[in-house]
């Protein structure tokens, strides 16, 4: 992990770091891009073949093995998993259920004049897939993470494509797909091939509206391609590659932090791991706290190598600045009056007591978040990322009569007369 200065001798090589870290998204998913498309090409055009393919190449997947897990499989998970475990999930899954519930978006009206009524119906979509990575660690919070907001907006039909599935993971499944009556299949497949499968359909696996969950690389590309303009076949909800997370701090204790940075970047060798700081001293005693706390963690040695900066500001306001700009998919903060100064981030961490892992795993706040300075234009993956808003309007004929006019107005100023003309001939 490198102390880099913004301000003196070596302001030049901190500038281009900071401007390599604002083009993180595009320059990253752009090195996996070509072999990306061949895949999502191979799998559009031979379907199943292709998926069974790459995940036997990939994830040891046996001629045997079907891809679809099995109700059976997930039951025999879930009663051979701990009891302790089984808690744990259940107070996760509760608390993000009891999140979404209060982020779902209600129906209302009003009336802006007599006989005039505008308003909103929310209606869940009709199917998702929720990709759950396996690679390199079971990831069964991820399952609840995706699943669970899901079935509190009411989607009809769920899927869930995670690669050579845990024990743990499939215990999950069934926890969410038992116990709370959820519809859901899931399939052993990963990577690209997953991505395509859900966004294509193939003889096993039907397509789905919207794919929903983070990934790497790999995954990160094959949903960017599968949602791009020209053709798109599904949405989804961002990316969310390699995990990322700042911590811009003035008081903070150097063990948390460094804490907090070894946590997050031992899920990926591509994971982005930063502090800002205007205290020289604290750069300093986090970094050495990063070494230390890293021996041995292989994955995050790694990631802290190659994407590990701790950035020394001129000031506290450039160390807000900056963080803006970098706008992070982790932030943590030291105290609640950060929050004033926070535009840009997927989640927000706040005080020496809250760390990161919380939010990965029983707080509620999803922990599917955006990547690549996505959090310029959004937060995390929300149960709004599963429902669809429907504006409602309506008009009796003397609202009509009263308001149409200010609408023929408007039309015949543009030139579209047949908009004016679809309104004088109700008002007859």
């Amino acid at each position: 992990m490198r102390i880099l200065k913004t301000y003196g001798e070596g302001s030049a090589v901190a500038q281009a770091a900071i401007a390599q870290l604002e083009q993180r998204g595009a320059v990253n998913t752009a090195k996996v891009d070509d072999v990306v498309r061949g895949i999502l090409a191979t799998v559009r055009e031979r379907g199943d073949e292709a998926v069974r393919e790459y995940a036997a190449r990939f994830d040891g997947l046996e001629e045997s093995q079907a891809l679809l897990v099995s109700h059976e499989e997930m039951q025999a998970a879930w009663e051979s998993t701990s009891e302790e475990l089984k808690a744990a999930m259940r107070l996760a899954q509760a608390n993000i259920r009891a999140f979404a519930e209060k982020q779902l978006p209600r129906a209302w009206s009003f009336r802006p004049a007599e006989g005039m009524e505008v308003g909103q119906i929310v209606r869940p979509l009709g199917s998702v897939g929720c990709y759950v990575p396996g690679g390199r660690y079971p990831l069964p919070s991820t399952l609840l993470m995706t699943v669970t907001p899901a079935q509190v907006a009411g989607v009809e039909r769920i899927v869930v494509c995670s690669p050579k599935p845990a024990k743990e993971t499939m215990a999950a499944a069934w926890l969410a797909s038992y116990e709370t009556a959820g519809v859901m299949e899931f399939y052993r497949v990963g990577g690209a091939q997953a991505i395509a499968a859900m966004a294509y359909g193939t003889a096993t696996i039907g397509a789905v509206d919207k794919i929903v969950g983070p990934g790497n690389l790999y995954v990160t590309a094959a949903k960017i391609a599968v949602s791009g303009a020209g053709g798109a076949e599904t949405g989804i909800d961002m990316p969310a590659g390699p995990t990322e997370i700042i911590v811009t701090s003035e008081s903070g204790d150097p063990e948390g932090i460094a804490a907090d940075l070894v946590a997050q970047a031992e899920h990926d060798p591509e994971a982005l791991a930063v502090l800002i700081t205007s205290r020289a001293t604290l750069a300093e005693e986090v970094v050495l706290e990063v070494k230390r706390q890293a021996q041995g963690n292989t994955i995050a040695q790694e990631a802290l190598a190659a994407q590990g900066f701790a950035f020394v500001t001129a000031s506290v306001d450039e160390a807000r600045e900056l963080t803006n700009r970098l706008a992070p998919e982790h932030l943590t903060v030291d105290a609640g009056a950060d929050l004033r100064w926070v535009k840009n981030a997927g989640s927000v961490f706040v005080g020496h007591h809250t760390p990161q892992s919380m939010g990965d795993y029983i707080s509620g706040p999803n922990h599917v978040l955006p990547t690549g300075r996505n959090g310029r234009v959004r937060g995390g993956l929300s149960v709004l990322d599963f429902v669809k808003v429907i504006t409602v309007q309506q008009y009796t004929r003397e609202a009509l009569r009263e308001v149409g006019p200010h609408t023929i107005a408007l039309a015949e100023a543009e030139g579209l007369v047949g908009h004016a003309e679809s309104v004088r001939v109700r008002m007859r």
